[in-house]
């Protein structure tokens, strides 16, 4: 039986005028391989609106898995992360100009909510490809976090069939003409992110290989 995988893109944020995840997303929209079709859908960088977004699309779509993708500048791989944390702690302002502190996502929820994503096998099939991959252990404190806490309690309350998580990707190649910063380019994002939905799609567990970090 045919799988839907929904996958988010965030909008440009940062005074960037371009997201890779966006990018990516776009280029993956209504594609569809061997058995699993992807969905693509645009969402906006702003606290508690990006949630809203997801759970549309997640009624609408009534997906399989759901993937939201964000950019991680300063990352050299695509990192599926592990887990997301019950708080709001934004180093810059969203793109409506708010910038909770030390705040709770969802009060009264769980510390933390682990991806539910075959993360480590999404890696190994992806550096199989030729893809940088590694599993990442923090989503940091922004919008990334917050949207991937919001989907997985949403999930977690409403719909526990539907798997999900969230991938961190790096800028692209045009991003960092002047800094100097680590980038993908697009066209191995979007291999990288295929990769990766299909697996989450087609592996009900993940598998038991070395993935942490020492710090």
């Amino acid at each position: 039986m045919d799988k839907k995988v929904l996958l988010s893109g965030f909008d440009p944020f940062g005074g960037e005028q371009i997201n890779p995840a966006l990018e990516a997303v776009k280029r993956l929209n209504c594609k569809k391989t061997s058995n699993v079709k992807l969905v693509a859908y645009e969402i906006p960088t702003v606290f508690a609106k990006s949630i809203q977004h997801v759970i549309s699309a997640i009624e609408k779509e009534q997906p399989d898995v759901v993937i939201c993708i964000g950019q991680a500048g300063g990352r050299t791989q695509i990192t599926p992360e592990r887990i997301a944390i019950n708080v709001d702690d934004a180093r810059i302002p969203d793109n409506e100009q708010q910038q909770p502190i030390d705040e709770p996502i969802v009060q009264s929820g769980p510390a933390a909510y682990f991806s539910t994503l075959p993360i480590k096998k999404m890696v190994e099939a992806m550096r199989a490809a030729g893809v940088p991959a590694a599993v990442s252990n923090t989503a940091g404190t922004f919008v990334c976090n917050h949207l991937f806490y919001g989907l997985m309690h949403y999930l977690q309350s409403y719909s526990p069939h539907i798997r999900g998580g969230f991938i961190h990707i790096p800028y692209l190649p045009e991003q960092t003409l002047n800094s100097g910063a680590p980038s993908l380019c697009l066209d191995h994002i979007v291999k990288g992110l295929e990769i990766a939905a299909i697996t989450a799609a087609n592996a009900e567990e993940d598998i038991k290989v070395i993935g942490g970090e020492l710090h």
